[in-house]
């Protein structure tokens, strides 16, 4: 209390008769306060179950306001009080609306909505603002006269800011009561409630939607065109240029194609130009996919054309250009492509006929007959089910209009079957839907009527999908979007509130993610082992549509080399698309102070000093920017409101002290930086749950007072992180975890601690010098991926059991494995990818292994390593095996095939999705003559399987 006197002494010495009022600084709220709140959560409860999108959390913070330690002024309450159920009817009224497509609503609604949600941004951006003035920067005063100056001025910035937070708060009143006047009633006519949403999780995770159907005569007629003819006439090269209009397939066209055919090519790439393209991202992106990664940053365009010729000069290189809408990019791109008489093959995709016909070899993409039509539809309905070869009678005549309006376009079709598949099974509920979405694509090819389908299924969506939606407008068109980082920019801005039925923001967060992908509204990007949805894609269409939406809803703002997408005045995110952005340029003109989300995608980014004037800023995402030598990033510590800072791949070299200023940052992504150590401060951020760094950025220690990270990669332990390994047992909120070890003396105590965290559901450790014993560690139950190099278990763990159904990834090393250990890991329901090494080569265990009927059910890619015998395959097993790796003894070879007088076979014809094979051959000590007969033996059977496999025998 002693330090705490003279502080009230100095505010009644500054303001006099304001004496009283500074006095209620230090006053808590009361009984009768508390009361009157538990008055109004009924409203604040009911709230929370939908509080989504523009008004999110808005009544919860304003009840923080109440009951939290903000000693508000006098009279300040009661204005709160009376705005909660205010923000509730109008966030119902908002709800309603979005249910309803704008061309629906009369010009009074639109205008009342567009007020209700800048009313809203401005409230949050206020109470936000108080809090952090009010929560953030409270460091320990010194003692004496100093530390009683600094206190004395910190308790009068906080009046001040209170008086501040009373004026605003009367303000924001006499704004709704403006509002509410000028619209007596909010109501508005409309959608009723829609169904729940299919399988918020599974659906993602283990089915696609796209399954290819009706495009096998295209891609043998592609194929055979590009591969047919003699020798001589392949050297010429050969261009191919698929053209229709939007959501024919034609991506998927070339895709299957160039998928099919790469392998006979030297090297191979496969690039999306879009409307708009940056051409140094786009050159630097077909080095990238050719396999040659440049890191200058600095190089022009005809330098990168320059290495491009350079590197395909001598080479059979087969390239794929996606999406060019204007024939002065195929041009420019054309220049990096040399003829080089070693014989090439070029497929381009466009909507534009012209373009076509001047880049060469016209391919019109035609549209599904309607048995393809119908087999799409009733697959992305009824899944797997029998049914949809014979649906109900009822459904069949609505089932054809609805077709003949799609009108044999592949995306309109699953567009609107992801729709239905989320309804009842009833004739009057399809025909509701055929009745909505306008006139249909059968007399035109005009891409209007293609957009009204896709709208009518985005005000299908619920509300706060409809907002994470929107959000993905932000980014260009043909981006890879990662999953995690989207999901963390969601919750970063406020999409994601309420944590449900014991999910985590991020798991709520992942739920939406895969509604998207279940309605089709965005494309899942599988990993490499297609285990798991690691990114998504939006389709150029269903961008054009939410581009639209987001303009029109003042949601996003994108600056390119051309111009605004927005006419307003102010602006709440932006999506720099320019190919340089620096500050005295790119905003001359535009008020920044309102700017929640900025995201670059730039070649170049200098714009630090600029970002000071963005003051309520919670994302910034400058990934892939390059930042000019000697930017400063000590002005990031002033955007005190940032929740996201993604600096991945911006070739930063340090980061600032002040980084610890910002209390709220939930996410923190260095990655692809030269950031050699995170600063001290970096333990100050108490509400960080996600943190990505390079796997030789050196962790501070401290690290375990972070105990809200859910997602930590990569952590790299070695001799002098005892102190770190320790820590990390407090992390117990950690759902994804990825390790650098190398240290042999951390082994016991790694294990132990990695066994005190039971939320993980992915552990990825790489480690070196040496091996580790892994025995005592037990996985948890949710896990989804395992993915422990160089750790290895005496025996298959007894954890290890087909109760763990998340299960889809697995690299797991066994010294010794059994025929029922193969079998508990074939029943593993949801396992994807199996990289399994055993130490029988070591340990001189000759054991021959089956796998039966029924077994890896889900299984795409296979890793058999370590084996002293051969593996069999019966009929019906993996039946979904696409990518198959395994060891082979030339001895195995002899002795199967002399076993029964017949030619030798391991029944790889039985894995009838086989696509390539790589064997690992052995010659364990066989003579050259045996090993050369074993070689031959095996790449007969390899040849004659009916899927013509690419393979290699290595060894």
């Amino acid at each position: 209390m002693h330090a705490r006197t003279p502080g009230k002494w100095l505010l009644a010495f500054v303001h006099g008769g304001e004496a009283a009022a500074a006095a209620a600084v230090w006053t808590r709220c009361g009984w009768a306060v508390r009361q009157a709140v538990a008055l109004h959560m009924d409203v604040l409860d009911g709230f929370m179950e939908v509080v989504t999108g523009v008004l999110t959390g808005l009544v919860f913070k304003l009840g923080k306001l109440l009951v939290g330690e903000y000693n508000l002024q006098k009279g300040v309450k009661g204005e709160i009080m009376f705005l909660q159920p205010e923000l509730q009817r109008m966030q119902d009224a908002l709800k309603k609306i979005s249910r309803s497509r704008s061309d629906q609503l009369d010009r009074q609604d639109r205008i009342w909505a567009s007020e209700v949600r800048e009313l809203s941004y401005d409230i949050e951006d206020s109470i936000d603002t108080f809090m952090v003035r009010c929560e953030g920067g409270q460091l320990a005063a010194p003692d004496g006269m100093r530390g009683f100056i600094d206190r004395s001025l910190d308790l009068l910035t906080r009046f001040r800011v209170r008086r501040q937070v009373a004026m605003d708060i009367r303000g924001i009143k006499r704004r709704v009561i403006e509002v509410r006047e000028r619209r007596e009633v909010y109501k508005i006519d409309g959608a009723g409630a829609r169904p729940d949403a299919v399988d918020p999780r599974l659906l993602a995770h283990y089915t696609k939607v796209t399954e290819l159907v009706g495009i096998d005569d295209a891609r043998d007629e592609l194929i055979k065109v590009l591969t047919d003819g003699s020798e001589a006439s392949k050297q010429h090269g050969r261009v191919i240029s698929i053209v229709g209009c939007g959501g024919l397939g034609k991506t998927t066209l070339a895709n299957v194609v160039y998928l099919k055919i790469r392998a006979q090519f030297d090297c191979w790439a496969f690039v999306s130009v879009s409307q708009t393209p940056d051409m140094r991202r786009l050159f630097r992106g077909i080095l990238s996919e050719l396999g040659k990664d440049i890191n200058e940053e600095t190089l022009d365009v005809k330098h990168f054309i320059d290495a491009i010729r350079k590197f395909l000069q001598a080479k059979r290189y087969c390239i794929v250009i996606d999406d060019i809408w204007d024939i002065s990019v195929w041009n420019m791109i054309k220049c990096a492509l040399p003829d080089n008489m070693g014989g090439h093959v070029i497929i381009t995709t466009t909507r534009n006929f012209k373009v076509a016909e001047e880049i060469g070899g016209a391919y019109s993409m035609k549209a599904l007959c309607h048995e393809s039509s119908r087999e799409l539809f009733y697959r992305r309905i009824f899944g797997n089910e029998e049914k949809y070869k014979r649906p109900d009678e009822h459904l069949t005549e609505v089932s054809d209009r609805i077709l003949k309006k799609c009108a044999g376009v592949p995306l309109a079709i699953i567009t609107i079957a992801s729709l239905l598949a989320n309804k009842a099974r009833d004739k009057m509920e399809w025909l509701e839907v055929y009745n909505s979405i306008g006139t249909g694509l059968e007399d035109s090819t005009d891409v209007e009527n293609m957009r009204k389908i896709l709208a009518y299924s985005y005000y299908d969506l619920k509300y706060h999908l409809q907002i994470c939606l929107l959000y993905l407008s932000m980014f260009p068109e043909d981006t890879p979007i990662t999953k995690n980082h989207l999901i963390w920019m969601w919750i970063a801005e406020g999409f994601v509130q309420c944590e449900q039925q014991g999910k985590s923001l991020f798991e709520l967060g992942e739920c939406y993610f895969n509604e998207l992908i279940n309605t089709s509204m965005i494309q899942p990007v599988y990993d490499r082992h297609e285990a798991m949805i690691e990114q998504c894609r939006v389709h150029d269409m269903v961008l054009e549509v939410i581009r639209s939406l987001s303009s029109e809803e003042n949601f996003v703002t994108i600056l390119n080399n051309e111009h605004s997408t927005s006419p307003w005045k102010m602006f709440r995110r932006l999506s720099v698309q320019n190919s340089m952005v620096h500050h005295d340029s790119t905003f001359p003109s535009m008020s920044m102070l309102q700017v929640r989300s900025v995201i670059t995608f730039s070649s170049a980014f200098d714009l630090m000093p600029a970002l000071a004037s963005f003051r309520v800023l919670r994302v910034l995402n400058l990934k892939g920017s390059y930042l000019p030598q000697g930017c400063d990033l000590k002005h990031l510590g002033n955007l005190f409101h940032l929740r996201y800072l993604g600096l991945d791949r911006t070739y930063s070299n340090e980061l600032p002290d002040e980084i610890g200023n910002l209390r709220y940052l939930q996410t923190l992504d260095i990655k692809g930086s030269n950031i050699g150590s995170l600063p001290s401060t970096v333990v100050q951020l108490r509400h960080l749950m996600c943190l990505c760094v390079d796997q030789n950025t050196r962790a501070p220690n401290g690290i375990g007072s972070l105990t809200t990270l859910e997602e930590l990669s990569t952590l790299y332990l070695c001799d002098e992180s005892t102190d770190i390994t320790e820590e990390l047992c407090h992390l117990t909120e950690l759902r994804e975890l990825e390790l650098f070890f190398w240290n042999n003396t951390l082994e016991k105590s790694l294990v132990a601690c990695l066994c005190k965290l039971r939320k993980i559901q992915s552990l990825v450790i790489w480690a070196s010098g040496g091996e580790y014993n892994f025995d005592a560690w037990v996985a948890p139950r949710h896990v989804r991926r395992l993915q422990l190099q160089s750790c290895w278990f005496s025996r298959l763990p007894d954890w290890m059991t087909p109760s763990l159904l998340c299960l889809s990834s697995l690299w797991i090393n066994v010294r010794e494995l059994h025929q029922e250990d193969l079998e508990i890991l074939g029943r593993l329901p949801a396992l994807h990818h199996l990289y399994l090494m055993l130490d029988h080569e070591k340990l001189k265990i000759p054991q021959r292994f089956v796998v039966g009927a029924c077994l890896f059910p889900c299984l795409v890619d296979c890793r058999l390593l370590g084996f002293m015998g051969a593996v069999f395959f019966h009929q019906g097993a993996m039946m979904r095996l696409k990518h198959l790796a395994f060891t082979l003894y030339a001895r195995d070879v002899r002795e199967i095939a002399s076993s029964d007088g017949s030619c030798f076979d391991l029944g790889l014809g039985n894995l009838l999705s086989l696509k390539d094979v790589m064997v690992y051959f052995r010659s364990g000590g066989a003579g050259e003559m045996e090993v050369e007969e074993a070689k031959a033996a095996l790449a007969h059977v390899l040849e004659i399987h009916p899927n013509h496999l690419d393979y290699d025998i290595w060894g």
